[in-house]
């Protein structure tokens, strides 16, 4: 049976022609395979022949214009990424510009691509990074005029609507150098002071309302410029150039603080880097974390040494939170034998935080699986069903070790899915109770709470008619 196995060597065995007639019916009426067995076959004939037929696949994705699905988007995507691995492998190292050619006009498809498909998971977004990243590999190896470069790099970020170039001056720092980048700054100030072209308004043809359409591409336009000009001024390590594309008081919004006193910290003026996350820490929204505002505001404390106000930083993150790193930042910076005490009181603080549902996500990131089986134990009754995203994982967490507040867990979320007929999540309930009488035989001691025969009795009884959630465990 060893030599029926498949694997290399078995096959290599074989022989040339008797595997040339397995590939060639393997890809009858495949038109995906077929495409990369010629372009394999192209690989061995120059980097010119296998340019060529990379050029008319794409210029066959330019010419297509129906409505791409999920299906054939997963194809496409593979092919694009093989197409990626095909330039950087093939070309790559024998004609760096060609190669650049090739991976530019990829990531120009994106643009039509994404007119024609649903690409939410992104599959067809990380397929062009890839191709990015292809690039930046690239760029010490081009002999391309910068200047020309530049041109080429502001019609792509002027005309991108999916944001595929927005690390573009990044990636080809190092071929645009000192004379690309002044040339880019200059286009992206001009632009900013033009008035709109047919081809800015040309890219929001389908609204209607003149006005409308004069704000939107001349939004977009400033957008592009302006992030231009942010990207060229990180590249030259001008933290005051970067700034002055903010107004003061957008500094200190909750959003770009942090970048902006990373870039002060980088500089090494990491006062001024404080004084504008103080400024901005009251702003955060009290119903969202915030947690890159609270790093940028560690990162300032440690900057200036100031130890003390940075332990009682991240005891108040920690505390109004619950964030695992920043009590496991908290503790390192403690004496010795001070943060047992510490981690103690940690502990006492998780056990009474409201809502709970907070502290069992607590436990579940510590992670602390103990601590998280003391809290259901104690105050179960609180437990929100509905927050299943947090709940599931966590007793699937618990069962081994503590099979009792994982039945109690998968009971809240039972109860609340069919309390409130939950109908798409009846399959989700039916797993969970045939959990809970897998478990059964673990626990010896329900503590009070019904065993697993008696709550299943009280269920029938208390949702009979939700014959939907039955016809699911049967």
């Amino acid at each position: 049976m060893a030599g029926k196995t498949l694997n290399k060597n078995n096959l290599v065995a074989l022989g040339a022609e008797t595997l040339a007639d397995l590939l060639l019916e393997s890809v009858k009426g495949d038109a995906a395979r077929q495409r990369r067995v010629r372009m394999a076959l192209a690989a061995n004939q120059g980097p010119e022949t296998v340019a060529a037929d990379v050029r008319k696949r794409f210029a066959s994705i330019r010419r297509a214009r129906s409505f791409i699905s999920r299906k054939t988007q997963k194809t496409l995507a593979k092919e694009l990424a093989n197409h990626t691995q095909l330039i950087e492998a093939r070309i790559a190292p024998h004609a760096p510009d060609l190669a650049f050619d090739l991976l530019w006009a990829q990531l120009h498809l994106a643009n039509d691509i994404l007119d024609r498909t649903d690409d939410s998971q992104g599959v067809i977004a990380n397929v062009m990074q890839e191709a990015m990243a292809a690039v930046t590999r690239l760029s010490s190896s081009l002999t391309r005029d910068p200047v020309a470069l530049a041109d080429d790099i502001f019609e792509a970020v002027s005309t991108d609507s999916y944001g595929v170039f927005d690390t573009t001056v990044e990636a080809l720092a190092e071929a645009l150098g000192g004379s690309g980048l002044a040339r880019l700054e200059t286009l992206a100030e001009r632009a900013r002071e033009a008035p709109l072209s047919d081809a800015d308004l040309l890219l929001f043809d389908y609204i209607t309302d003149p006005q409308q359409r004069e704000d939107r591409a001349r939004n977009a336009r400033d957008r592009a410029s302006e992030m231009l000009l942010l990207d060229i001024a990180d590249l030259r390590g001008d933290v005051d150039a970067w700034l002055s594309h903010y107004a003061p008081e957008e500094l200190t919004h909750d959003a770009i603080a942090p970048e902006a006193s990373a870039r002060l910290l980088d500089a090494g003026r990491a006062e001024e880097a404080l004084a504008l996350i103080e400024q901005a820490l009251p702003n955060g929204d009290l119903w969202h974390d915030k947690a890159d505002l609270d790093d940028a505001h560690f990162a300032c404390l440690e900057a200036l040494g100031r130890q003390e106000d940075l332990r009682s930083a991240l005891w108040a993150r920690f505390e109004r939170r619950l964030c695992p790193r920043a009590l496991r930042q908290y503790l390192k910076r403690l004496p010795d034998f001070d943060d047992i005490e510490a981690a103690e009181q940690a502990r006492q603080h998780v056990l009474t935080f409201a809502p709970i549902e907070v502290a069992l996500g607590y436990c579940l990131d510590a992670p602390d699986l103990s601590l998280a089986s003391e809290l259901i134990l104690a105050r179960h009754p609180e437990i929100d069903g509905e927050t299943f995203t947090c709940l599931a994982p966590l007793a699937e967490a618990l069962r081994a070790e503590f099979p009792l507040p994982a039945v109690l867990l998968w009971r809240a979320m039972i109860d609340d899915t069919l309390t409130e007929a939950r109908t798409a999540r009846y399959r989700h309930a039916a797993r969970q109770l045939t959990a809970c009488e897998t478990e059964d035989a673990q626990i010896s001691d329900y503590r009070g709470h019904p065993p697993h025969g008696a709550y299943l009795r009280d269920l029938q009884k208390a949702h009979a008619r939700k014959s939907g959630f039955w016809g699911r465990l049967s």
